[in-house]
């Protein structure tokens, strides 16, 4: 039987390795990074621990929303906010399910989380991350901590996060971004079922 979704899934998957190659090249918000750097090692650290397809590609494209906007690298150091956790997630709902959605969304609320409950968390984030942290409303209260661990995908978002941290170093040897692009495919199809 022919899989009617192939097609779809072909054209998501294009649609991703095109944004890389025209926008991936550029500054990862004052890392010594660029941004298809930073996405490669998160989504290799994810496949590193065995995560679930889903957030494997959720952590290659937790940042899809610094390429999809207009603003300049400097944003954060002007006061702005770019707000690319939403307008990253909005961009993906058209493309995937709720697996991928979610903790891209959730992943910078699971920065302020993990500031909030470890203190040496913060102390960890690199210079532009604490930059962005303060853009973002801060540690949560101790309120807003224990709302989060309530919502359903909690535990994916902390992972990205953490695989999002870790994925800032420079020169690091990855797996190519077509290596990535056969989870694409399969989660793609998975969650659009």
């Amino acid at each position: 039987m022919i899989d009617e979704n192939t097609p779809r899934q072909q054209a998501i998957t294009a649609e991703v390795l095109r944004l890389f190659d025209t926008r991936g090249d550029s500054e990862y918000g004052g890392e010594a990074v660029t941004q298809r750097e930073h996405a490669l090692q998160a989504a290799m650290f994810a496949e590193q621990v065995s995560s679930p397809p889903s957030l494997i590609v959720a952590s290659l494209l937790h940042d899809v929303g610094h390429l999809l906007h207009r603003l300049p690298n400097d944003a954060p150091e002007q006061g702005i906010d770019d707000r690319h956790e939403t307008l990253g997630a909005n961009w993906l709902k058209h493309r995937f399910g709720p697996g991928v959605v979610a903790p891209v969304l959730l992943h910078v609320a699971a920065k302020r989380y993990l500031c909030a409950i470890e203190p040496a968390y913060h102390e960890g984030l690199s210079a532009p991350s604490r930059l962005s942290l303060e853009l973002q409303g801060g540690p949560m209260s101790a309120a807003e901590a224990a709302e989060f661990t309530r919502h359903p995908h909690f535990e994916a978002a902390v992972s990205l996060r953490r695989f999002d941290d870790s994925a800032k170093v420079p020169k690091l040897a990855t797996p190519s971004l077509e290596h990535f692009a056969n989870y694409i495919d399969r989660v793609a199809a998975e969650e659009q079922a």
